[in-house]
């Protein structure tokens, strides 16, 4: 494996090289997915994904703590040590919230972007599928930072690769599935599945719903060929398995909400053809581009004229 590459005297860990890759490539996605269409805040787009990185920090650290909890109960039970010294202190803080779980990153940044955009009043929902395939587009990067650090190893195998990793030891000498490579593909196949199907028209927030249920399924069959030992387990599940229960029935639940389960709400509305707003035309939170007939069927939220510029040809 290759956990660190020498880079002008310096060891830079391939993961972190693989997460900037990553986040470059998913901005490009976002960028080229929104460069024509007018009818969405570029201050939102900006904004957004800055609060859902902080977010995904918090929670990536947090349920990564939910897994040490072994950890947590020897800090708590020998308090006197974790105070002997501020370098053993944060030694035991490294060993229970040092590392980080991708699902607590995924919710906590959902959970941020939310708030951020109900702080500043618009629709969740209506931004939600812009973001939707880049969350696989990054993800599969960062499963490539892992194959490369040698860790979320697979189990031993017929086929695969023999690892020779510093940082995991136990895992050497014996040939184990990539199963972070086959993670990496099928989350660039679910990327490419919503790209798709973001050039037609579905009810707001569709995009971000299969993702939580298809990603749910990916994560939960994978997890049964994870060889690593450090992840939590519950009546025979890993803590990834119970929150992709949890995630496909939030997935599920957002689809039937949108298509099936009544709402007295308007908030689920077609989303807007891609290209220009033209004259005519407002811009709604909650509703993205309407003409002037369609406002006065507009029950939930304010409608207020577009600041946007709009283009003439």
């Amino acid at each position: 494996m290759f956990p660190y590459l020498n880079i002008l005297g310096k060891q830079i860990p391939t993961y972190g090289i693989c997460v900037l890759f990553g986040i470059t490539f998913a901005a490009l996605l976002v960028y080229f997915m929104t460069k024509k269409r007018k009818d969405f805040s570029k201050v939102h787009i900006i904004n957004i994904p800055l609060f859902a990185a902080i977010g995904a920090f918090i929670g990536a650290h947090m349920v990564y703590g939910i897994t040490r909890l072994d950890v947590a109960a020897y800090i708590f039970s020998h308090f006197q040590d974790f105070t002997s010294s501020f370098g053993r202190g944060l030694e035991l803080m490294g060993l229970w919230i040092g590392g980080m779980v991708f699902y607590g990153g995924l919710l906590g940044a959902v959970i941020a972007a939310k708030m951020y955009c109900k702080s500043v009043k618009i629709d969740f929902s209506l931004y939600a599928d812009i973001f939707a395939p880049a969350i696989p587009l990054f993800h599969a990067f960062g499963r490539l930072g892992c194959f490369l650090g040698g860790c979320c190893y697979g189990i031993e195998s017929t086929w695969g690769v023999v690892y020779h990793s510093e940082l995991n030891p136990d895992a050497n000498g014996v040939t184990r599935l990539p199963i972070q490579l086959i993670e990496a593909g099928l989350n660039l196949l679910l990327m490419a599945v919503l790209i798709l199907m973001s050039r037609k028209k579905f009810k707001k927030g569709t995009l971000l719903g299969v993702y939580f249920f298809a990603y749910a399924v990916i994560r939960f069959v994978d997890e049964f060929y994870r060889g690593d030992l450090i992840r939590g387990h519950l009546f025979g599940l890993s803590t990834s398995q119970w929150i992709s229960i949890g995630v496909f029935v939030l997935g599920i639940v957002m689809i039937l909400r949108r298509y099936v389960i009544p709402s007295t709400k308007n908030h689920f509305q077609p989303r807007v053809d891609t290209g220009l707003i033209p004259a005519g035309y407002f811009y709604n939170q909650y509703s993205g581009m309407i003409n002037a007939e369609q406002v006065q069927n507009i029950k939930y939220g304010t409608v207020e004229k577009s600041t946007l510029t709009v283009e003439e040809d």
